[in-house]
């Protein structure tokens, strides 16, 4: 049987169409993956003391630090998840006004849900770890982070465990960075099996008393 030349030509379109939409689709993933910056995992040293704002917080929210001990689990971060992590940090970094715990509360301390708007630096991070826990993220790769900032103030940032490294979400800086691209000295973290135990990163923790920078 002889095929005539326009449908010979036919077919070779649509392979050209079917191989360019593949080689796009490739290229798409490609720039996706592209777009979340290499890090490592930090290393943790020691068992170390919880934060007087989390041991108070716990106090107030009792149902949400009586948990179990679980596995410790990481991210799988593809383009997907990133897009997620990134639109929390953003919506939660738009929506609560910086303050401080003593402009807000009064005290010199105090670890809450930012329900009103109004929040310092743990407060944005409680309300980030909320918010990607409900969008199904595992509770043992979200950990909130006691650091010194570049200004050697004392700061509260989310760390999330992944399979590419530990990321920072912050309300200091639009960019969802490696941990070691912070420019931060850590002090310690929740540890992954269980949020009310906390493990030392290394950072002294001379003159960190209260995590109060509401930015």
């Amino acid at each position: 049987m002889r095929i005539g030349g326009h449908i010979l030509a036919a077919i070779a379109l649509v392979a050209v169409t079917v191989i360019s939409g593949a080689a796009s689709a490739s290229s798409t993933k490609s720039n996706r993956q592209a777009m979340i910056p290499p890090s490592t995992s930090m290393p943790a040293l020691k068992a170390a003391n919880a934060p007087l704002g989390w041991t108070e917080f716990c106090a107030r929210y009792e149902g949400e630090c009586e948990v179990s001990t679980l596995q410790p689990v990481d991210v799988t971060l593809d383009g997907k998840t990133m897009r997620l992590l990134t639109r929390i940090n953003d919506e939660v970094n738009a929506e609560i006004e910086p303050i401080t715990d003593q402009e807000h509360w009064g005290v010199a301390e105090r670890w809450d849900y930012p329900d009103d708007g109004k929040g310092d630096c743990e407060d944005f991070v409680l309300e980030k770890r909320k918010r990607l826990m409900k969008a199904g993220l595992p509770r043992q790769a979200l950990l909130i982070s006691v650091v010194r900032d570049r200004k050697g103030d004392g700061h509260a940032v989310l760390l999330v465990k992944t399979d590419r490294g530990d990321y920072v979400l912050d309300n200091q800086e639009p960019a969802i960075l490696s941990w070691s691209e912070t420019g931060y000295g850590f002090v310690k973290r929740q540890a992954q099996d269980n949020p009310n135990h906390w493990v030392s990163l290394g950072e002294p923790r001379t003159s960190v008393v209260t995590v109060g920078n509401p930015r």
